[in-house]
Parts: C-alpha cells; sequence; structure tokens
C-alpha cells in the first residue's frame, strides 16, 4: 500500500530508502548528499560500481549499511561516465527502474520502505507523470511504501489525507 507523507524522509523509520540518481552521480546534491552524509560508504561504492559497471539509466544499485538499512539507488536520470553532469530523467527510465525495485521488494527481505518523489527534482520530470507509474508497480507490493510528496526538514512523517 502506497502512503503519501509529508515529513524529512531521513527521519523514517521504514527499513529501507529509495531514491533517484543517474548513473554518474556524485551524491554532492539533495537527498543524496544526505545519504552520504548519513552513510560516507554509500558515495564510495556507488562510484566504484559505476567505475567497474558503467550502469545506465533504468538500472538500480543496492547499498546495505553496516547499521541494517538498505538504500535503493534508481537510475531515473541519464549521465555520461566520462561527466560529472547528470541529465534529465525520462519516463521509460522511471518505468523500468520501477519495475526493478518491485522485484526486489517482492524477494520479501524488505518490510517498508521511503520513496522520494522519483525523477521531480534533478531529473525534471513532473510528479503527474511519474506518479502513476509508482502506482502501476508497486501499488500492491504488500509492505508500506511511504511515498515523501513535500519536505519540511526535521519533521517527522505525517500521512496526507485528501
Amino acid at each position: 500500500m502506497i502512503y503519501d507523507l509529508e515529513g524529512d524522509m531521513l527521519l523514517t523509520k521504514a527499513q529501507a530508502f529509495a531514491h533517484g540518481v543517474s548513473p554518474n552521480d556524485h551524491f554532492d546534491a539533495g537527498l543524496a548528499l544526505a545519504l552520504r552524509e548519513m552513510w560516507p560508504g554509500l558515495a564510495k561504492d556507488f562510484r566504484h560500481y559505476a567505475h567497474q559497471s558503467h550502469p545506465k539509466p533504468g538500472e538500480l544499485w543496492t547499498y546495505r549499511s553496516a547499521d541494517g538499512h538498505t538504500i535503493y539507488n534508481l537510475m531515473t536520470q541519464e549521465g555520461d561516465h566520462a561527466s560529472s553532469a547528470s541529465g534529465r530523467a525520462s519516463t521509460p527510465d522511471v518505468y523500468h527502474v520501477s519495475k526493478r525495485i518491485r522485484h526486489e521488494l517482492d524477494k520479501g527481505d524488505i518490510k517498508s520502505v521511503a520513496l522520494s518523489r522519483l525523477a521531480t527534482g534533478a531529473g525534471g520530470l513532473d510528479w503527474d507523470e511519474v506518479r502513476p507509474l509508482i502506482q502501476q508497480h508497486l501499488g500492491d507490493v504488500g509492505i508500506p511504501v511511504h511515498v515523501y510528496v513535500t519536505y519540511p526538514k526535521g519533521v517527522a512523517g505525517k500521512e496526507v489525507t485528501a
């Protein structure tokens, strides 16, 4: 079941985080930076993975922290490995990465996940384009999916009601 929340995703009690990145992301802005500050090994391991594997948009890379959290890095944006610039997101890439995270969640190891508004920040997509893809692939996943739709820093998540 998907729950829309307003609050600081970093304060979630969810077992896993999921956020959008580019294949050449440096984790130097926004939520990626905040996650890097919480788990410094995340960015280092991601850079090593990207250098070795040359991932493409639509792929997913999983990081497991020493404190038991899982961070799904969803490649929603373009990004050239020879450049440090991240490109725009596309709905086909969000579609593919949504299917991939569903596959991961179906394994049953994760009991809850916190998800940012994928591809709507640096990725440049409109949430009205992305939300249906999230609903299509994660709406019936069988675990709580907490989508953080607004971000007041330092405020615990609170469900948004219509």
